[in-house]
């Protein structure tokens, strides 16, 4: 395959070695899928894969594990442990904890985890990386252009900016000497090997080339999902979208669902009949292993995972370091929204079994997702410390984590926390469903029978139903678990404010695309366009429709509620 990069740089493209900074839970399937396809691009031999990994004290071991057959991630994660142990058998997947290693590498896949710091981003792990990649590729052969692709989220402008800056130190030039390109992740743990070859994936670049080439190499494992190139820019601007929208809409179902509980309403009932009118159904109200998509969410006892506590931030970057006015942004109102979900929990539960002060509470989940070991801003672990102030006695229980997880580590729980059901249950008073894992759902009855004390439940993440009252031994109550039906009036309320709150995200998104292109766009293929993010932000999986920027129409209160998040999509315009 040959790469034209200008008038003077012409190079046949060849992939002998592929390699995967950081084996998580981006780097790990994306490593045993590329080494399983045996991939072949311009020689007759199959490229090897080498995983690197820093030999720190929390992830040091995973380099020996990997080399042992085995794959880092935990939980359930179909079909990945076979893929890694028969690949590492065959000599064609291994790992390293030396970056020289890299010289020689013709494409590099950085999968190290980005973080927000404040209103910005935290690419302090990221640098420290690509520090270490920029040294080895200073000893690289004269003639290879190594293709450098980012799964890491990336805030807006930074592949234009503070990436390409960074390897220029090291006289690493992009489209001379490296190629920069970002292809996002869409993954998601409990579904690792089925979603990278599943899903649709943007593959996208600073220099033209760039996402032709990321497209030749990923078709090879991308085989049930369709591959859109595109720039670096819009890259950004899309996975931020994807994962800022989401919060909003959660935030959103959590207003609803707070009026609904203090007045009695089934907020499921509501949820049905509004994502039916949006044409946005799931089967996620009846199935708390199926992954929300409609536009009207599940809100649970909180908002965890990586990614949606910051990309909304990453999104607004630039804008907020300009001194942009955030007080009507609904993407920032979203996160106090959803940061106040534990607490409200406390709330509910308090209503309906008076005050918990002094009481053993069992919360069963640490993991901020189902089937997963995954505990990064777990709402368990702000619910737990909110708990702890009250003088309860809190144990937290979960099937897959680890006893030396490093999020427990920093909350000081390790000594309430544990693997066994039986030692959380045994004496509490109540106890909290905090995480829809299978497990529970398996051991249903055993909760009463270890917990022989229980006074009540709370289901805090839809994972019993609404006919488990029924035969719940002990008072059961649920997040958005009412009893009333809604009427016609609060449904058309419901909508008509949904469709504010879609339209201020168009609103919101076009004004951010509009202050990116004329700020750190350098030319017109680098620029981005409205329509071409929401035609690429509808392929996600998971649910992220945008439409168009239009103005939003009051709409009055409900028995004197109303959404802060309508008020400020209408105090935007």
């Amino acid at each position: 395959m040959k790469i034209k990069l200008n008038k003077k740089i012409i190079f046949d493209w060849k992939v002998n070695k592929i390699a995967i900074i950081g084996p998580g839970i981006v780097g790990m399937p994306m490593a045993a899928l590329l080494a399983d396809e045996r991939i072949k691009i311009g020689t007759d031999e199959p490229a090897k894969v080498l995983v690197v990994q820093r030999n720190s004290t929390n992830s040091g071991w995973k380099v020996d594990a990997i080399n042992s057959g085995k794959s880092v991630i935990g939980g359930i994660e179909p079909g990945l442990n076979d893929i890694v142990e028969r690949n590492v058998a065959d000599g064609i997947l291994s790992a390293t904890h030396d970056y020289d290693q890299l010289r020689d590498a013709d494409v590099i896949l950085i999968s190290i985890q980005t973080d927000k710091k404040g209103f910005g981003p935290d690419y302090g792990p990221l640098f420290g990386g690509l520090t270490k990649l920029a040294e080895a590729l200073q000893k690289k052969p004269e003639d290879k252009i190594p293709l450098i692709i980012f799964e890491s989220t990336l805030a807006p402008s930074s592949m234009a900016t503070v990436i390409k800056e960074h390897f220029e130190k090291y006289g690493l030039i992009e489209g001379e000497n490296i190629l920069l390109g970002n292809s996002p992740n869409r993954v998601m743990p409990g579904r690792l090997v089925e979603r990278v070859a599943g899903s649709d994936k943007l593959v996208a670049g600073l220099h033209p080339e760039t996402p032709k080439m990321i497209k030749h190499l990923y078709s090879h494992i991308v085989t049930n999902g369709e591959l859109f190139e595109t720039n670096s820019l819009t890259a950004e601007i899309e996975k931020t979208l994807e994962n800022a929208y989401r919060d909003v809409r959660i935030a959103f179902a959590t207003e609803i669902v707070r009026y609904c509980d203090d007045n009695n309403i089934d907020f499921y009932q509501v949820r049905e009949i509004i994502n039916k009118r949006l044409s946005q159904q799931d089967n996620a109200n009846d199935d708390p292993n199926a992954v929300p998509s409609g536009g009207l969410l599940i809100p649970m006892i909180g908002v965890g995972g990586h990614c949606l506590p910051k990309d909304g931030i990453l999104l607004w970057w630039r804008k907020i370091e300009s001194g942009a006015d955030t007080s009507n942004s609904l993407i920032i109102k979203s996160r106090d929204i959803n940061n106040q979900s534990p607490a409200e929990t406390i709330r509910l539960a308090e209503r309906d079994f008076g005050d918990l002060s002094g009481k053993r509470i069992s919360l069963l989940g640490a993991a901020y997702r189902f089937n997963s070991e995954d505990t990064r801003n777990s709402p368990t672990l702000a619910l737990a410390k909110l708990l702890k102030e009250k003088g309860c006695s809190v144990t937290i229980h979960d099937p897959f984590v680890k006893t030396d997880d490093q999020n427990l580590m920093e909350y000081g729980f390790l000594d309430i926390f544990t693997n066994n059901m039986q030692e959380s249950l045994q004496g509490a008073d109540y106890a909290i469903l905090c995480t829809a894992h299978k497990y529970y759902l398996d051991n249903y009855n055993k909760i009463f029978e270890y917990a022989s004390k229980l006074l009540g439940m709370v289901d805090g993440c839809n994972i019993y139903g609404k006919d488990i009252s029924k035969k719940t031994p002990v008072k059961y109550i649920g997040i958005g678990r009412g009893k009333n039906k809604p009427t016609d009036s609060f449904i058309d309320f419901v909508f008509r404010s949904f469709n504010a709150i879609e339209k201020g995200i168009g609103n919101e998104l076009n004004s951010i695309i509009e202050f990116l292109n004329d700020n750190y766009a350098a030319d017109e293929f680098n620029k981005a366009r409205f329509q071409k993010v929401r035609v690429l932000a509808d392929t996600c999986s998971t649910g992220c429709s945008i439409v168009n920027p239009d103005k939003i129409s009051k709409i009055e209160p409900f028995n004197g509620f109303y959404s802060e998040l309508v008020e400020c999509a209408a105090n935007a315009q």
